[in-house]
């Protein structure tokens, strides 16, 4: 987040703004990962800069509910001003992929309410929503493991990864990379729910990047912690 300023920008100058930097050729690549807008996340982030933080202007751009204003919003809002009953009503508004993710990780991680929003997004039944509460558990394992039943993710894991849905069963595999990244008392078994169950082995992946299949994921990350 830039530093705040007072500007007056109203609503409708930035949606005209952003309407003028939709680009056909940048929402066919978004709508490829379901996303809905054709703005370039560079442009966006410029508009950002240039608009600092702004709170109000952040809650009139998310509640027209264009998803590049929304990604507009959680760029120049101020994550720790939302009380917890509205960062969920937020994420269980937030269906687009870019959105969900951009919500979670720059304003509710940032959030005085992460580990009430873990547990309660973790036990939902919405796969979307669930998905966030497994995103928040991985940054748990990685930076406050304390208290944390390692085992016990690792058996929900084994038991219910496979037959998640998308967005649910990657972040499930991500939290399970982490947690053989992050504690070798736990990496074998780790390594072994992965080679069991498959899950993204054939995920296409660009050269020079790493595998999300958790097996080689785990590897890779543990050798660049050795070297």
């Amino acid at each position: 987040m830039a530093g705040t300023t007072q500007t007056g920008t109203t609503v409708g100058e930035v949606m005209a703004e952003l309407a003028a930097l939709e680009d056909p050729r940048f929402r066919a690549v978004n709508e490829k990962h379901g996303d809905d807008h054709g703005v370039n996340l560079g442009a966006l982030r410029a508009l950002a800069k240039r608009l600092k933080t702004q709170q109000d202007l952040a809650l009139g751009l998310w509640a027209t509910g264009d998803s590049a204003a929304r990604l507009l919003a959680l760029l120049i809002c101020r994550p720790k001003a939302f009380d917890r009953d509205q960062l969920d009503v937020m994420l269980r508004e937030a269906r687009r992929p870019k959105v969900h993710d951009w919500l979670v990780n720059y304003v509710v991680k940032k959030s005085a309410h992460t580990e009430e929003l873990r547990l309660l997004w973790s036990a939902d039944p919405d796969p979307v929503v669930a998905s966030a509460g497994w995103a928040l558990t991985s940054e748990r394992v990685r930076k406050q493991p304390e208290g944390l039943d390692l085992a016990g993710l690792l058996d929900v894991v084994e038991a219910e990864m496979a037959g998640a849905p998308d967005r649910l069963q990657w972040a499930m595999n991500e939290c399970l990379a982490t947690i053989g990244i992050e504690h070798p008392a736990y990496r074998a078994r780790a390594v072994g729910i992965g080679e069991r169950l498959r899950v993204l082995e054939d995920y296409p992946t660009s050269p020079g990047c790493t595998s999300p299949f958790a097996p080689t994921w785990i590897a890779e990350m543990v050798r660049r912690q050795e070297t």
